[in-house]
């Protein structure tokens, strides 16, 4: 068992990058048709005041206001404590109409959540969120059909929830985790931020995955973490032993001292094992030996 999950924690620590998407806004200026330049001008470093405030803003343990009121996709009125206290939560903020950073957003997660050994509403639940106050239960009703349609598992529409609602209440929940956008009247859309939120039970902040690719093996660490270890395996928690989650680039790296521990360890248990081996089979021979001499002298002696 150990050897596999050494073997495991090593692949993972090899595959660990820094993640590619700009945090700060310059995916979304390239991605929704805003340019960082004047027309007719040369390029600039310069962002447009719209953009300079769109951004997640790390807000570790912060904790989500749990008696904000939305409407679910059937547009019953909920509270979001519904949604928490027993399993560990992924909150995605996007806007259901947007044309096209959202939907990525939406399809990054829906693919890491295949790659995970979980299942949507057993160990976690998902939060979509718009904060677009315009959009209707119908639009996130039809947008929840597709994605779950691409998970492919329809039996866990319980755990994963579509929700719109009205100003205030969004911007309470938005900037309890930090997530800064802005309305650009000159494109019609907004200018945001991408990645998830993932929280506890309690509803509190814990860890941030940026841009539009959400490395399953990352996503899966911090479920088990922040379900305070109560989801997942034996595995896992070598890996959380070995590695720590990195705010900066929202991903794990490894911890080299314990990795050297947990190297020291597996070495002394193989040579133990090694030795021990030994001393079995040299214990065994010296028997087989004794009986093979007794045997003669048997055979010997006068009768």
């Amino acid at each position: 068992m150990i050897p596999r999950q050494l073997s495991r924690c090593s692949a993972f620590f090899s595959t660990l990058l820094l993640s590619g998407a700009l945090v700060g806004g310059s995916l979304p200026l390239r991605a929704q048709g805003m340019h960082d330049t004047a027309p007719g001008s040369g390029p600039s470093n310069e962002l447009p005041p719209i953009l300079k405030n769109v951004r997640y803003e790390q807000k570790l343990d912060s904790q989500v206001p749990l008696k904000l009121a939305f409407r679910d996709e059937a547009g019953r009125e909920v509270r979001l404590g519904e949604y928490f206290g027993k399993k560990p939560v992924v909150l995605i903020l996007a806007y259901y109409r947007c044309p096209m950073l959202c939907s990525q957003v939406l399809a990054g997660a829906t693919h890491a959540f295949t790659q995970l050994p979980f299942r949507i509403g057993q160990q976690f639940n998902v939060l979509t969120v718009s904060f677009d106050p315009r959009e209707t239960p119908a639009l996130a009703a039809s947008t929840k059909e597709t994605y779950l349609h691409r998970y492919g598992h329809p039996e866990t529409a319980n755990g994963w929830h579509f929700l719109t609602g009205q100003q205030p209440e969004i911007a309470a929940l938005t900037e309890a985790v930090g997530f800064h956008y802005a309305w650009d009247a000159q494109t019609q859309q907004y200018a945001h931020a991408t990645g998830i939120v993932v929280l506890t039970p309690s509803g509190k902040v814990a860890q941030y995955f940026y841009g539009i690719d959400y490395p399953a093996q990352d996503l899966r660490l911090a479920l088990v973490q922040s379900s305070q270890e109560k989801i997942g395996s034996l595995a896992d928690e070598v890996l959380l032993y070995c590695c720590k989650y990195d705010p900066n680039s929202g991903r794990y790296t490894a911890i080299m001292g314990r990795v050297l521990q947990i190297a020291g360890a597996f070495t002394l248990l193989v040579l133990g094992g090694v030795l021990s081996l030994l001393f079995y089979l040299d214990r065994k021979k010296r028997i087989e030996l004794e009986k093979a001499a007794a045997e003669r002298e048997s055979a010997l002696s006068p009768r």
